[in-house]
Protein backbone atom coordinates (compact mmCIF):
# COMPACT_ATOMS: atom_id res chain seq x y z
CA UNK A 1 0.00 0.00 0.00
CA UNK A 2 1.11 3.69 -0.59
CA UNK A 3 2.69 5.34 2.76
CA UNK A 4 1.68 8.78 3.37
CA UNK A 5 4.93 10.67 3.87
CA UNK A 6 5.70 12.82 6.95
CA UNK A 7 6.35 16.11 8.19
CA UNK A 8 9.11 18.03 9.34
CA UNK A 9 10.32 21.77 9.91
CA UNK A 10 11.80 23.03 6.83
CA UNK A 11 15.83 23.94 7.80
CA UNK A 12 16.04 27.72 7.84
CA UNK A 13 19.37 28.14 6.14
CA UNK A 14 18.40 25.53 3.14
CA UNK A 15 16.83 27.35 -0.30
CA UNK A 16 13.71 24.83 -1.08
CA UNK A 17 12.03 24.51 -4.28
CA UNK A 18 8.15 24.12 -3.74
CA UNK A 19 5.71 23.08 -6.19
CA UNK A 20 2.74 25.07 -6.47
CA UNK A 21 0.49 23.31 -4.55
CA UNK A 22 2.92 23.61 -1.31
CA UNK A 23 1.01 26.75 -0.68
CA UNK A 24 -2.98 25.42 -1.02
CA UNK A 25 -1.88 23.13 1.33
CA UNK A 26 -0.68 25.64 3.60
CA UNK A 27 -3.75 27.06 3.23
CA UNK A 28 -6.22 24.01 3.90
CA UNK A 29 -4.46 22.90 7.09
CA UNK A 30 -4.04 26.43 8.47
CA UNK A 31 -7.70 26.50 7.82
CA UNK A 32 -8.86 23.03 9.37
CA UNK A 33 -6.69 23.68 12.49
CA UNK A 34 -3.57 21.36 11.39
CA UNK A 35 -0.16 22.61 12.13
CA UNK A 36 1.35 25.59 11.26
CA UNK A 37 3.49 23.55 8.49
CA UNK A 38 2.36 20.44 5.76
CA UNK A 39 4.16 17.53 5.92
CA UNK A 40 6.67 17.55 3.47
CA UNK A 41 7.54 14.24 0.95
CA UNK A 42 11.20 13.64 1.33
CA UNK A 43 14.11 11.10 -0.69
CA UNK A 44 14.02 8.21 1.52
CA UNK A 45 16.78 6.87 2.43
CA UNK A 46 17.70 3.65 4.35
CA UNK A 47 15.91 -0.21 4.34
CA UNK A 48 12.36 -0.57 4.79
CA UNK A 49 9.07 -2.29 3.36
CA UNK A 50 7.84 -0.34 0.35
CA UNK A 51 4.59 0.80 1.73
CA UNK A 52 6.86 3.07 4.31
CA UNK A 53 8.39 6.82 4.38
CA UNK A 54 10.61 8.09 6.63
CA UNK A 55 11.88 11.54 7.28
CA UNK A 56 14.80 12.85 5.73
CA UNK A 57 17.54 13.71 8.76
CA UNK A 58 17.96 17.06 9.42
CA UNK A 59 22.22 18.68 9.70
CA UNK A 60 23.86 16.84 12.21
CA UNK A 61 23.41 19.35 15.39
CA UNK A 62 26.62 20.72 16.58
CA UNK A 63 28.71 18.36 19.42
CA UNK A 64 27.15 18.12 22.60
CA UNK A 65 29.01 18.00 25.93
CA UNK A 66 29.28 15.02 27.66
CA UNK A 67 29.28 14.82 31.54
CA UNK A 68 30.61 11.79 34.10
CA UNK A 69 27.45 9.51 35.38
CA UNK A 70 26.51 9.68 38.66
CA UNK A 71 24.68 6.67 40.29
CA UNK A 72 20.93 6.91 39.68
CA UNK A 73 18.31 8.38 42.11
CA UNK A 74 16.64 5.70 44.32
CA UNK A 75 13.47 4.61 43.47
CA UNK A 76 10.42 6.28 45.35
CA UNK A 77 7.46 4.80 46.64
CA UNK A 78 4.42 4.89 44.36
CA UNK A 79 1.23 7.31 43.97
CA UNK A 80 -1.76 7.30 42.24
CA UNK A 81 -2.13 9.58 39.30
CA UNK A 82 -5.58 11.24 37.79
CA UNK A 83 -6.56 14.32 38.84
CA UNK A 84 -10.52 15.55 39.60
CA UNK A 85 -11.13 17.38 36.79
CA UNK A 86 -14.52 17.14 34.51
CA UNK A 87 -13.86 15.22 31.34
CA UNK A 88 -13.73 17.22 28.18
CA UNK A 89 -16.19 16.86 25.19
CA UNK A 90 -15.69 14.66 22.26
CA UNK A 91 -14.60 17.81 20.50
CA UNK A 92 -12.40 19.85 23.19
CA UNK A 93 -9.23 19.93 22.22
CA UNK A 94 -6.55 18.43 24.83
CA UNK A 95 -2.43 17.82 23.96
CA UNK A 96 -0.74 15.36 25.83
CA UNK A 97 3.06 14.52 25.95
CA UNK A 98 5.41 11.58 24.88
CA UNK A 99 8.40 11.07 26.74
CA UNK A 100 10.59 8.13 26.36
CA UNK A 101 13.97 6.35 27.89
CA UNK A 102 14.88 8.59 30.32
CA UNK A 103 16.01 5.89 32.39
CA UNK A 104 18.65 7.04 35.14
CA UNK A 105 18.60 10.74 34.95
CA UNK A 106 15.41 11.37 37.23
CA UNK A 107 14.66 12.10 40.58
CA UNK A 108 16.30 14.12 43.44
CA UNK A 109 20.22 14.97 43.06
CA UNK A 110 22.42 14.62 41.08
CA UNK A 111 20.22 14.79 38.07
CA UNK A 112 17.76 16.98 39.20
CA UNK A 113 18.44 19.74 36.57
CA UNK A 114 17.17 20.95 33.61
CA UNK A 115 20.21 19.10 31.54
CA UNK A 116 18.11 15.84 31.93
CA UNK A 117 14.52 15.09 32.39
CA UNK A 118 13.82 17.58 34.21
CA UNK A 119 14.46 20.00 31.33
CA UNK A 120 11.74 18.45 29.30
CA UNK A 121 9.04 18.18 32.12
CA UNK A 122 10.12 21.83 32.41
CA UNK A 123 9.66 22.46 28.83
CA UNK A 124 6.48 20.17 28.64
CA UNK A 125 4.76 22.42 31.86
CA UNK A 126 6.03 25.53 29.44
CA UNK A 127 3.14 24.62 26.41
CA UNK A 128 0.69 22.80 28.36
CA UNK A 129 -0.65 19.09 28.20
CA UNK A 130 -3.11 17.44 30.09
CA UNK A 131 -1.53 14.20 31.00
CA UNK A 132 1.90 12.38 29.41
CA UNK A 133 2.75 8.30 28.19
CA UNK A 134 6.04 7.04 28.72
CA UNK A 135 6.64 3.83 26.78
CA UNK A 136 9.68 1.97 28.76
CA UNK A 137 12.80 2.31 29.89
CA UNK A 138 11.62 4.80 32.72
CA UNK A 139 13.68 3.24 35.66
CA UNK A 140 13.43 4.21 38.17
CA UNK A 141 10.23 4.84 37.54
CA UNK A 142 9.74 6.24 41.28
CA UNK A 143 12.28 8.67 39.81
CA UNK A 144 10.64 9.56 36.99
CA UNK A 145 7.25 10.14 39.32
CA UNK A 146 9.03 12.71 41.61
CA UNK A 147 9.95 14.35 38.55
CA UNK A 148 6.80 14.40 36.85
CA UNK A 149 5.21 15.72 39.88
CA UNK A 150 7.59 18.41 40.94
CA UNK A 151 7.45 19.90 37.67
CA UNK A 152 3.80 19.53 36.14
CA UNK A 153 2.12 18.98 39.41
CA UNK A 154 1.25 16.78 42.01
CA UNK A 155 -2.02 15.32 40.36
CA UNK A 156 0.07 15.47 36.82
CA UNK A 157 -1.33 12.01 34.78
CA UNK A 158 1.78 9.82 33.99
CA UNK A 159 0.82 6.52 32.36
CA UNK A 160 4.00 4.47 31.90
CA UNK A 161 4.77 1.44 29.82
CA UNK A 162 7.27 -1.32 31.06
CA UNK A 163 10.04 -1.61 28.97
CA UNK A 164 13.50 -4.36 28.50
CA UNK A 165 15.32 -2.77 31.26
CA UNK A 166 12.55 -2.80 33.99
CA UNK A 167 12.13 -6.25 32.62
CA UNK A 168 15.51 -6.86 34.21
CA UNK A 169 14.87 -5.24 37.37
CA UNK A 170 12.55 -7.06 39.55
CA UNK A 171 11.85 -3.89 42.01
CA UNK A 172 11.09 -2.03 39.19
CA UNK A 173 8.78 -4.06 37.80
CA UNK A 174 7.06 -4.47 41.35
CA UNK A 175 6.87 -0.81 41.75
CA UNK A 176 4.75 -0.84 38.03
CA UNK A 177 2.73 -3.38 39.32
CA UNK A 178 1.82 -1.36 42.09
CA UNK A 179 1.40 2.10 40.01
CA UNK A 180 -0.93 0.10 37.72
CA UNK A 181 -3.51 -0.97 40.56
CA UNK A 182 -4.53 2.88 41.61
CA UNK A 183 -4.24 4.13 37.68
CA UNK A 184 -7.64 6.30 36.67
CA UNK A 185 -7.86 8.18 33.26
CA UNK A 186 -7.06 11.86 32.99
CA UNK A 187 -10.81 12.80 34.23
CA UNK A 188 -10.57 10.10 36.55
CA UNK A 189 -12.39 7.46 34.58
CA UNK A 190 -11.70 3.82 34.89
CA UNK A 191 -8.59 2.01 33.02
CA UNK A 192 -9.73 -1.17 31.64
CA UNK A 193 -7.27 -3.67 33.22
CA UNK A 194 -4.90 -5.37 30.47
CA UNK A 195 -4.84 -9.58 30.06
CA UNK A 196 -4.19 -12.29 32.80
CA UNK A 197 -1.08 -12.21 33.81
CA UNK A 198 -0.08 -8.70 32.94
CA UNK A 199 -3.66 -6.59 34.24
CA UNK A 200 -1.64 -3.76 35.96
CA UNK A 201 1.46 -3.46 32.94
CA UNK A 202 -0.85 -3.13 29.94
CA UNK A 203 -4.21 -1.46 30.35
CA UNK A 204 -6.53 1.21 28.44
CA UNK A 205 -8.32 4.14 29.18
CA UNK A 206 -10.35 6.92 27.36
CA UNK A 207 -10.11 10.64 27.29
CA UNK A 208 -12.43 13.19 25.06
CA UNK A 209 -12.56 11.62 21.69
CA UNK A 210 -9.47 9.43 22.12
CA UNK A 211 -8.87 6.13 23.39
CA UNK A 212 -5.05 4.92 24.88
CA UNK A 213 -4.13 1.19 24.54
CA UNK A 214 -0.47 1.18 26.94
CA UNK A 215 0.88 -2.36 25.38
CA UNK A 216 3.69 -4.85 28.00
CA UNK A 217 5.08 -5.84 25.78
CA UNK A 218 6.97 -8.34 27.59
CA UNK A 219 3.88 -10.02 28.81
CA UNK A 220 2.61 -13.93 27.86
CA UNK A 221 0.34 -16.50 29.40
CA UNK A 222 3.80 -17.16 31.77
CA UNK A 223 4.18 -13.91 32.94
CA UNK A 224 4.49 -10.03 32.83
CA UNK A 225 8.15 -10.05 32.52
CA UNK A 226 9.09 -13.20 30.22
CA UNK A 227 9.42 -12.38 26.43
CA UNK A 228 11.99 -10.61 24.77
CA UNK A 229 9.70 -8.12 22.89
CA UNK A 230 6.53 -9.24 21.13
CA UNK A 231 3.08 -9.65 20.27
CA UNK A 232 2.40 -12.94 21.69
CA UNK A 233 -1.42 -14.94 21.07
CA UNK A 234 -1.78 -13.71 24.47
CA UNK A 235 -1.43 -10.34 24.19
CA UNK A 236 -2.66 -10.08 20.63
CA UNK A 237 -6.44 -11.13 21.61
CA UNK A 238 -6.77 -8.96 24.26
CA UNK A 239 -5.63 -5.44 21.98
CA UNK A 240 -7.93 -7.56 19.31
CA UNK A 241 -10.99 -7.05 21.56
CA UNK A 242 -9.75 -3.85 23.32
CA UNK A 243 -10.02 -1.80 20.04
CA UNK A 244 -13.02 -3.91 18.67
CA UNK A 245 -14.73 -2.80 21.83
CA UNK A 246 -14.00 1.20 21.08
CA UNK A 247 -16.02 3.87 19.40
CA UNK A 248 -13.48 7.04 19.35
CA UNK A 249 -12.30 8.53 16.34
CA UNK A 250 -8.79 8.37 17.59
CA UNK A 251 -6.71 5.71 18.70
CA UNK A 252 -3.34 5.64 20.00
CA UNK A 253 -1.43 2.57 20.85
CA UNK A 254 2.14 2.62 23.32
CA UNK A 255 5.04 -0.58 23.47
CA UNK A 256 8.50 0.07 24.26
CA UNK A 257 9.79 -1.44 21.24
CA UNK A 258 9.21 -0.01 17.31
CA UNK A 259 7.60 -2.48 14.70
CA UNK A 260 10.25 -0.84 12.17
CA UNK A 261 13.31 0.74 13.76
CA UNK A 262 14.69 3.64 12.02
CA UNK A 263 17.88 6.36 12.64
CA UNK A 264 17.79 9.02 14.46
CA UNK A 265 16.05 11.93 12.30
CA UNK A 266 19.03 14.08 13.06
CA UNK A 267 22.26 12.15 13.64
CA UNK A 268 21.54 8.81 11.81
CA UNK A 269 22.62 6.69 14.73
CA UNK A 270 21.29 3.49 14.82
CA UNK A 271 20.25 1.27 17.96
CA UNK A 272 18.01 -1.85 18.04
CA UNK A 273 17.67 -2.00 14.31
CA UNK A 274 17.69 -5.79 14.13
CA UNK A 275 16.07 -6.87 17.53
CA UNK A 276 12.37 -4.97 18.23
CA UNK A 277 9.43 -6.17 17.56
CA UNK A 278 10.86 -6.81 13.84
CA UNK A 279 12.88 -9.74 15.25
CA UNK A 280 9.16 -11.91 15.37
CA UNK A 281 8.12 -10.59 11.93
CA UNK A 282 5.10 -12.94 11.48
CA UNK A 283 3.75 -11.47 14.83
CA UNK A 284 4.97 -8.03 14.19
CA UNK A 285 3.06 -7.88 10.81
CA UNK A 286 -0.09 -9.45 12.47
CA UNK A 287 0.19 -6.56 14.91
CA UNK A 288 0.31 -4.05 12.18
CA UNK A 289 -2.48 -5.45 10.14
CA UNK A 290 -4.58 -4.98 13.63
CA UNK A 291 -3.51 -1.14 13.67
CA UNK A 292 -4.52 -0.52 10.37
CA UNK A 293 -7.81 -2.32 10.34
CA UNK A 294 -9.15 -0.47 13.59
CA UNK A 295 -7.82 2.67 12.23
CA UNK A 296 -5.06 3.76 14.73
CA UNK A 297 -3.84 6.82 14.67
CA UNK A 298 -0.17 6.59 15.97
CA UNK A 299 2.13 3.14 17.39
CA UNK A 300 4.08 5.40 20.03
CA UNK A 301 7.25 3.52 20.83
CA UNK A 302 10.82 4.35 21.94
CA UNK A 303 13.60 1.83 22.62
CA UNK A 304 16.05 3.04 20.49
CA UNK A 305 16.85 6.81 22.14
CA UNK A 306 16.58 7.51 18.24
CA UNK A 307 13.56 10.04 17.11
CA UNK A 308 11.90 9.17 14.06
CA UNK A 309 7.98 9.50 12.14
CA UNK A 310 7.37 6.99 9.54
CA UNK A 311 4.31 6.04 8.23
CA UNK A 312 3.68 2.25 7.04
CA UNK A 313 0.49 1.17 5.18
CA UNK A 314 -1.17 4.46 6.85
CA UNK A 315 -0.25 3.94 10.46
CA UNK A 316 2.17 6.83 11.95
CA UNK A 317 4.91 4.80 14.49
CA UNK A 318 6.60 7.74 16.45
CA UNK A 319 9.46 6.34 17.99
CA UNK A 320 9.97 9.40 20.87
CA UNK A 321 13.60 8.93 20.95
CA UNK A 322 15.30 10.02 24.89
CA UNK A 323 14.68 12.17 26.79
CA UNK A 324 18.11 11.70 28.96
CA UNK A 325 18.63 15.93 28.39
CA UNK A 326 22.37 15.46 28.01
CA UNK A 327 22.70 11.77 29.46
CA UNK A 328 22.94 10.46 25.85
CA UNK A 329 24.55 13.11 23.58
CA UNK A 330 24.27 10.27 20.26
CA UNK A 331 21.02 12.13 19.30
CA UNK A 332 19.34 15.09 21.12
CA UNK A 333 16.70 14.60 24.09
CA UNK A 334 13.39 14.92 22.73
CA UNK A 335 9.26 15.05 23.92
CA UNK A 336 5.97 14.78 21.79
CA UNK A 337 3.34 16.84 22.19
CA UNK A 338 0.33 15.64 20.39
CA UNK A 339 -2.66 18.20 20.01
CA UNK A 340 -6.34 16.38 19.58
CA UNK A 341 -8.25 18.92 18.50
CA UNK A 342 -11.84 17.13 17.12
CA UNK A 343 -11.12 15.67 14.01
CA UNK A 344 -7.33 17.09 13.76
CA UNK A 345 -4.66 15.21 15.41
CA UNK A 346 -1.46 16.72 14.93
CA UNK A 347 2.26 16.14 16.82
CA UNK A 348 4.79 18.51 17.55
CA UNK A 349 8.97 17.34 18.67
CA UNK A 350 10.65 19.12 20.24
CA UNK A 351 14.55 18.50 20.79
CA UNK A 352 17.16 19.69 23.14
CA UNK A 353 20.30 20.50 20.84
CA UNK A 354 22.15 22.73 22.96
CA UNK A 355 22.06 21.05 26.38
CA UNK A 356 19.25 23.09 28.38
CA UNK A 357 17.12 24.49 25.79
CA UNK A 358 13.97 22.47 23.58
CA UNK A 359 12.70 23.68 20.33
CA UNK A 360 10.45 22.82 18.04
CA UNK A 361 11.97 20.64 15.21
CA UNK A 362 9.78 18.96 13.37
CA UNK A 363 5.63 18.74 12.94
CA UNK A 364 3.57 16.66 11.67
CA UNK A 365 -0.55 15.48 10.45
CA UNK A 366 -1.81 12.51 11.90
CA UNK A 367 -5.33 13.18 11.37
CA UNK A 368 -7.23 15.95 9.12
CA UNK A 369 -11.13 16.93 8.52
CA UNK A 370 -10.49 16.65 4.83
CA UNK A 371 -8.91 13.89 2.56
CA UNK A 372 -6.06 15.04 -0.37
CA UNK A 373 -5.07 13.92 -3.09
CA UNK A 374 -1.78 15.33 -3.78
CA UNK A 375 1.23 14.61 -5.80
CA UNK A 376 4.50 14.12 -3.91
CA UNK A 377 5.95 17.48 -3.06
CA UNK A 378 9.80 17.51 -2.91
CA UNK A 379 11.89 19.76 -1.72
CA UNK A 380 14.87 21.13 -3.53
CA UNK A 381 18.15 21.46 -2.01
Amino acid sequence: MRAAAEGRRPHPHRRREMRTILPVVVILCLLAGCAPTPPLALPISGTLPASASPVSPLPVPEARRSLPLSPSPTSLPPAPAGPDTPPPSRDRAFTFAVTADMRLYSGPGTYDTPRYFRGACEAIAARGATFMVSPGDVDPPGGVLWTVTRTLGTDFPWYPAVGNHEVETPEDMDWLRSYGTALTAPDGGPVRPGPPDCPTTTYAFDYGNAHFVVLNLYCDAAGDAVTDGDVPDHLYQWLAADLAATDKPHIFVFGHEPAYPRPDADTGRVRHMEDSLNAHPARRDRFWNLLQERGVRAYICGHTHNYSAVQVDGVWQLDAGHARGIGDTGAPSTFILVRVDGPSVVFETYRDYVGGAYTLAYIGVLAAPFTLYLPSVMNGR
